[in-house]
C-alpha cells in the first residue's frame, strides 16, 4: 500500500466513524420521536442527491468539525482532503436521512461479518433469493460509473429509495469512507471492487436471521407526519 493509499483510507476511517456516530444519535432519537431529530432527519433528507454547496441550511447540521481538530500525532487535514471528506460526509448522511424517513427500525446497521451492510449486499437483498434481477444490478452498476460524486449521489438516491421500501439496512459510516475513497484517483475502481464484493457476500436470511434482525431493531410506529 502506497503513502498516498494509506493518507487516504486512514481519513476515510474518520469519515466512516465521524459519520457512524452522527447517524446512530439521529437515528435513536428519530426511533423515540424526539422533535429535534424528527426535525434534522426531515432537513437532512432535503439534501439527498444534491451538492454540499447547494444547500447552506444543512452546513450548521452536519457537523464536520472533527475534521477540523487537530489530533495528537496525526497531521491535519489538508484543504482538498477537507473538501472531499465533507462532501462524502454530507452525501452519506443525507442519503441515510432519506433512507430513514417514516421506517420504524435502524436503517443504519452496522456491517458484520455474518450480516453484510454494505451497499452491494444490500442491493443483492433486494432480488429474489437464487436469482439476479438485471434492472435492480444494473442500477448498482450505474452507480458505480458516475462521473462525479453528486451523480454518484443521484443515482444511489435512487437505489436507496428501494432499500428504504423494502426495509433492508446500509451501513453508512462505511459507506461514507467508501464516498472518500470514491473521489481521489484510482478511488473509483476500488470502491467498485468492494460493492461487488459486497454483493458476492450476501446470503439469504433464513428464519433465526430475521428474528436476530427484529431484536437489534427498536420498533416506532410509522410516522406520517415526516412523510414529505
Amino acid at each position: 500500500m502506497s503513502p498516498t493509499t494509506t493518507a487516504v483510507t486512514s481519513v476515510g476511517t474518520r469519515v466512516a466513524e465521524l459519520a457512524a456516530a452522527q447517524i446512530t444519535g439521529w437515528q435513536e432519537g428519530y426511533l423515540k420521536d424526539r422533535p429535534k431529530d424528527v426535525a434534522a432527519l426531515a432537513r437532512l433528507r432535503r439534501g439527498a442527491g444534491r451538492d454540499a454547496a447547494d444547500l447552506p441550511d444543512l452546513w450548521t447540521l452536519v457537523d464536520t468539525s472533527p475534521l477540523h481538530t487537530r489530533l495528537e500525532g496525526v497531521r491535519p487535514l489538508s484543504e482538498e482532503e477537507l473538501v472531499r471528506a465533507e462532501n462524502a460526509l454530507h452525501a452519506a448522511l443525507t442519503l441515510w436521512a432519506l433512507h430513514q424517513q417514516s421506517r420504524g427500525v435502524r436503517m443504519h446497521r452496522p456491517h458484520a461479518p455474518k450480516r453484510p451492510a454494505g451497499l452491494g449486499a444490500a442491493v443483492r437483498g433486494l432480488m429474489p433469493a437464487g436469482s439476479i434481477d438485471e434492472p435492480v444490478r444494473k442500477r448498482l452498476v450505474r452507480a458505480s460509473t458516475a462521473p462525479d460524486l453528486t451523480s454518484l449521489s443521484q443515482r444511489l438516491r435512487d437505489l436507496v429509495v428501494l432499500l428504504r421500501r423494502a426495509d433492508i439496512p446500509l451501513d453508512y459510516g462505511l459507506l461514507a469512507g467508501q464516498l472518500y475513497t470514491w473521489q481521489w484517483p484510482d478511488g473509483a475502481g476500488t470502491v467498485r471492487r468492494e460493492w461487488g464484493r459486497s454483493f458476492h457476500s450476501w446470503q439469504d436470511t433464513d428464519a433465526a436471521a430475521s428474528r436476530e434482525n427484529a431484536d437489534d431493531n427498536t420498533s416506532r410506529p410509522t410516522d406520517h407526519k415526516d412523510a414529505s
